[in-house]
């Protein structure tokens, strides 16, 4: 059986959409289920291109004990769409700019993060905000909701 592929985007793939990767990597890990996903990030800009994790974002994920080192920002490209089964958006911006750059979602591929969560919401930028904490508590919430709705689906399936 092929892992389920999860790509991750925000705007410039530096802060949120990596923390989503690597949380949702390590929530699958410690559920015996890291075979089953395949698991990245891209960016909807090019402005942080080869950059790498934002410090800010690398020092909270770390204290959480998830290493992003060796993470550096990628641009979603049109290939993206064939390659990856979800394309997951941190807020409705990143939605509208990933549909700009991959054209029409025939499959239905593209969603916000927290649209799989009871409270569907963006998630703000802590590269702005200086809230990492509230970022992850948002990313941590919606991974959690995605990777149980994904569960209880291969199980019905």
């Amino acid at each position: 059986m092929q892992p389920t592929k999860i790509l991750f985007v925000c705007l410039g793939n530096i802060c949120r959409s990596p923390m989503a990767e690597y949380l949702f990597r390590d929530m699958a890990r410690r559920r015996g289920l890291d075979a089953q996903y395949q698991v990245a990030s891209a960016a909807t800009s090019h402005e942080e291109e080869g950059n790498p994790v934002y410090p800010a974002a690398r020092r909270y994920m770390q204290d959480r004990g998830i290493d992003m080192s060796g993470k550096y920002a990628r641009t979603l490209t049109a290939s993206d769409y064939a390659a990856y089964d979800y394309i997951i958006g941190m807020e409705t911006r990143n939605v509208v700019n990933i549909h700009r750059l991959l054209g029409e979602d025939s499959a239905h591929k593209v969603t916000r993060l927290l649209d799989w969560t009871t409270l569907p919401r963006d998630i703000a930028d802590p590269w702005y905000t200086g809230d990492f904490a509230r970022a992850y508590d948002d990313i941590y919430e919606g991974c959690a909701a995605l990777l149980d709705r994904l569960e209880y689906d291969k199980r019905r399936a």
